[in-house]
C-alpha cells in the first residue's frame, strides 16, 4: 500500500517519507479501514516535532489518528457484515505505530464509528479528536442542560464543535474569537452569542451572564484563567484542553472562594466510554443538521510534507486533509 510516515522526528520536509509498505491485517476484535480521508490535527505535528519531548514510541509511525473511509476487512470475531460500511475512526495513532496517513488503517472495532450516509468522507475525517475532546470538555461536568456555557476560542476545531455539542446538549452558549472572520464559524456552530476578545470581554460576559458563567471550555488556560476566574459562577466548572504555556500561574484564593472545579482533557486518555458517548453524540448532531467543520485545504497523501507546514502555519481557518 502507499502510505507516508517518519522514523526521526523534526521538520515535517526532513522526516517525512512517501512510499509503499506492506498492507496491516486486522488482528481478533479489529478491522481494516480502506482510507479515503485522513484528518491532521496539531497534535499529529507536536507528536512528529516532538514537542511534548515523548521521542518516537515506535521505530516507524504512520501519523494521524483520525480518518474516514470503508471497511474493507475485518479480523476474528468480528462479523463479516461490517464490511463495505462507512465509517469515521479514531485513536488510529493513538498508542499504536500507524495512523490513518496511509491507503490502508486498522483499529479496535469500537474505534470505527458508522457514518452518516449524508455525511462526506472528508467530514468524518474531521471528527476524532476535536470531537472526542469537545464532548468531554463540555459535559465532563454533567449535563449543560439549561445552564451557561462559555467557549473559548470558538471559531477553531475544537471550539466550534464544543459549541455545537453544547448548543445540542440545550445549553446557552457564549463564545470568544480572535477576528470579526471567526464570528461566523461560532455562529454557525450554534452559538447564542459571540464576542471578540479585547479589554472588554470580562464586562461583556458579565452583562450576559450576570450570575456567572457555569461552565467554560478553554483552549489557552494560562492565558485566560484571569478572564474565567472573573465571570466563572459560584461552584462553576472549567475544562481546559490546551495552554499557551506549560506552567500557568493559578489564581488559588480567587478559584477557591467561587468553589471552582478544573478539569484537563487530553483526548487520547478520555474513558472508554466517554469516547463512545462522545461518537454516538457527535453522530445526532450531523442527524440534526449540523453541517460540521470547514475545511480549508485537502492535500494528496504524497504532499503530506506541505500538509503538515500548512497546519503549522496556516493561511486561513478550517481543517486540513489527506484524500487518498
Amino acid at each position: 500500500m502507499k502510505a507516508a510516515w517518519y522514523e526521526k522526528q523534526g521538520a515535517a520536509g526532513d522526516v517525512l517519507v512517501f512510499g509503499e509498505m506492506e498492507e496491516p491485517r486486522p488482528l481478533a476484535g479489529e478491522v481494516r479501514i480502506r482510507v479515503a480521508a485522513s484528518g491532521i490535527n496539531p497534535g499529529d505535528v507536536k507528536k512528529r516535532q516532538n514537542a511534548f519531548g515523548v521521542g518516537m514510541p515506535f521505530p516507524r509511525i504512520i501519523p494521524h489518528s483520525d480518518g474516514a473511509g470503508t471497511i474493507d476487512l475485518v479480523g476474528d470475531g468480528i462479523s463479516e457484515e461490517w464490511v463495505g460500511r462507512r465509517v469515521w475512526c479514531y485513536g488510529a495513532q493513538s498508542y499504536r505505530p500507524f495512523g490513518t496517513a496511509a491507503e490502508y488503517t486498522v483499529v479496535p472495532l469500537e474505534q470505527a464509528v458508522p457514518l452518516p450516509e449524508s455525511v462526506s468522507f472528508e467530514q468524518g475525517a474531521c471528527l476524532g479528536i476535536p470531537g472526542v475532546t469537545a464532548h468531554r470538555a463540555i459535559h465532563v461536568a454533567g449535563p449543560v442542560e439549561g445552564k451557561t456555557v462559555l467557549v473559548q476560542g470558538g471559531a477553531g476545531a475544537v471550539g466550534a464543535c464544543a459549541v455545537q455539542l453544547a448548543h445540542h446538549g440545550g445549553a446557552r452558549t457564549i463564545a470568544t474569537v480572535r477576528s470579526e472572520g471567526d464570528k461566523a464559524t461560532a455562529f454557525q456552530a450554534g452559538a447564542d452569542a459571540v464576542l471578540l476578545v479585547d479589554e472588554n470581554l470580562v464586562g461583556r460576559i458579565k452583562e450576559l451572564a450576570p450570575d456567572g458563567v457555569h461552565h467554560i471550555v478553554e483552549v489557552a488556560f494560562a492565558g485566560n484563567i484571569a478572564t474565567d476566574v472573573e465571570v466563572l459562577a459560584q461552584g462553576g466548572s472549567i475544562a481546559a484542553y490546551a495552554t499557551n504555556i506549560s506552567t500557568p500561574e493559578i489564581p488559588f484564593w480567587q478559584l477557591a472562594f467561587t468553589n471552582a472545579r478544573a478539569f484537563f482533557i487530553g483526548s487520547d486518555d478520555v474513558p472508554t466510554d466517554a469516547k463512545a458517548e462522545a461518537a454516538r453524540v457527535i453522530n445526532q448532531a450531523f442527524e440534526a443538521g449540523w453541517k460540521g467543520f470547514e475545511i480549508a485545504s485537502t492535500f494528496p497523501l504524497d504532499q503530506i510534507a506541505h500538509a503538515h507546514e500548512l497546519v503549522e502555519n496556516p493561511t486561513r481557518s478550517g481543517r486540513v486533509l489527506l484524500v487518498i
